[in-house]
């Protein structure tokens, strides 16, 4: 099992290309399967999500050909409507092809789904919707068993923001009989580019980047090129680790506009950021200030930074407040932190950190994809050799995250038992 060892580097700087986004790329690959003809992608991350949902993909007879960053799927010959435990269990993201699978074929046999082990994520807001569009569902043996004629659109309400659910749903609307209006949608940029895709594939949808989305039914899909969106939440972590370091990062093929609220906070703690179309520089001169964090759904903060910015917050002038509101069990990165000297007390949902002026280098476990990021990037402040182990949690969302970083100045080594 891999681990990283990571040396105290101080003054990042240079360059780094950001890559595109897994959330974005993932529900993007599953509408492959909504048509007979050939869907092709770029900027697709080379991860382990992505090599995942491939190797799904291809077991239901898909044709998938991945290659510098660009992948061609070829869904023509689909004989398998059946998504695996052995593959679901490793990655959440797999419910996404139960939609495709229903609104084209009429038919899915989906495991329930596993993933990072970060709180409860329930997939009962993509059951009721599809249920609402005329599908029959049963939970069996850890199976999603769904069947449906020609799904009928539906006015369906979401009880909460799901973005899973709101993809799951969006992605089986675009093949429905007749009219779907879809109501307290997620409304974050890997939501948009799923949707600005399947509109090149010849779907009708209105409403993009709100939270109601209406979607008027075609008969089929067609072929289309698209490029995946950049990944904010890379581009983020690789700020904060800019303005933990007191580096001087420019951070390319990024897009700065879906990244509002770290861009806020970032600031907030004294960095300096500016802002292109495509990249963002970030810099910072001195120790940060405390700054005190909510997660919510776009376009509030992002769950996913949360790891990163406790990680910069660790360090800091003064005492901050953390809050995570959407999962509930999201702070498990946090004994890891204080093995490194970090002072953080918990109470439920909340986190309150103490700043200190070092840290220390420690071994570490991974327990989750972004927990694993924000250890990384305490490493590279910390005193000594830091040890984080698991990191095949970090290979799930960091295309080459030793190589990028190790080019503009880190001392980060993967060591290989």
């Amino acid at each position: 099992m891999d681990k990283l060892r990571v040396r105290q580097s101080l003054g990042l700087k240079g360059e780094i290309r950001i890559s595109g986004a897994k959330n974005a790329a993932l529900p993007i690959i599953c509408a492959g399967l909504l048509t007979s003809e050939r869907l092709t992608l770029t900027n697709v991350p080379a991860l382990r999500d992505i090599k995942t949902l491939s190797d799904l993909l291809c077991g239901m007879g898909a044709k998938v050909n991945f290659a510098n960053s660009t992948m061609e799927i070829d869904a023509s010959d689909i004989n398998n409507y059946t998504a695996p435990y052995e593959l679901v269990k490793t990655m959440r993201a797999s419910i996404l092809v139960l939609g495709p699978l229903l609104a084209r074929f009429g038919e899915a046999n989906v495991s329930l789904p596993g993933g990072c082990a970060i709180g409860a994520r329930p997939v009962d807001q993509h059951i009721k919707g599809l249920e609402q569009m005329g599908a029959q569902i049963n939970i069996e043996h850890g199976f999603i068993k769904a069947t449906a004629g020609r799904l009928k659109g539906a006015r369906i309400v979401m009880d909460m923001v799901t973005v899973t659910g709101t993809e799951n749903l969006l992605m089986a609307a675009v093949l429905a009989k007749g009219t779907t209006v879809l109501e307290n949608c997620a409304r974050e940029p890997e939501v948009t580019d799923l949707a600005e895709c399947l509109i090149k594939m010849g779907a009708q949808i209105e409403g993009i980047g709100t939270d109601t989305l209406v979607i008027h039914g075609v008969d089929k899909l067609h072929a289309a090129n698209h490029a995946v969106v950049a990944d904010r939440i890379e581009a983020g972590t690789y700020a904060v680790a800019a303005a933990m370091t007191c580096g001087d990062l420019t951070l390319t093929n990024a897009r700065p506009d879906t990244m509002g609220a770290i861009i806020d906070k970032l600031s907030l703690a004294g960095a300096k950021v500016d802002l292109g179309n495509d990249f963002m520089r970030v810099c910072m001169t001195g120790r940060p200030k405390a700054v005190d964090i909510i997660t919510s759904p776009y376009p509030a903060f992002p769950t996913d930074m949360q790891a990163q910015f406790m990680a910069l917050n660790t360090l800091a002038d003064g005492v901050s407040t953390l809050t995570e509101t959407i999962f509930e069990n999201r702070y498990m990165h946090v004994p890891e932190l204080c093995r490194m000297g970090a002072d953080i007390s918990t109470d439920s949902n909340i986190a309150i950190i103490r700043g200190v002026e070092t840290l220390t280098g420690a071994t570490v476990m991974a327990t989750d994809l972004r927990a694993s990021a924000s250890l990384v990037i305490a490493g590279l402040v910390a005193s000594g050799i830091t040890t984080i182990e698991r990191v095949y949690h970090l290979d799930r969302g960091y295309e080459q995250i030793e190589q990028k970083l190790g080019r503009v100045g880190a001392d980060i080594t993967r060591l290989t038992d």
